[in-house]
């Protein structure tokens, strides 16, 4: 379970990145729930975040490593 600071930086994160982590390093599921949030509205995309919030804070500090690695962070 992640807590509750990390719940906060989460949803107060840039989704693009998380959403790119999913669709490149995650199973099928993930690469969908990654295009569903991509795609998200603000509703939506907090329904997601707070439905499957570890997975998404993983993908979140993946998607922070893409970035880093891509020199945008």
């Amino acid at each position: 379970m992640i807590t509750p600071e990390q719940t906060q930086e989460l949803h107060a994160s840039e989704v693009y990145w998380t959403a790119r982590a999913m669709q490149e390093q995650g199973s099928r599921f993930y690469r969908a729930l990654g295009d569903a949030l991509h795609a998200a509205d603000a509703a939506n995309r907090r329904l997601i975040l707070t439905t499957w919030p570890d997975a998404c804070w993983d993908f979140y500090r993946r998607g922070l490593r893409l970035r880093a690695a891509e020199g945008e962070g």
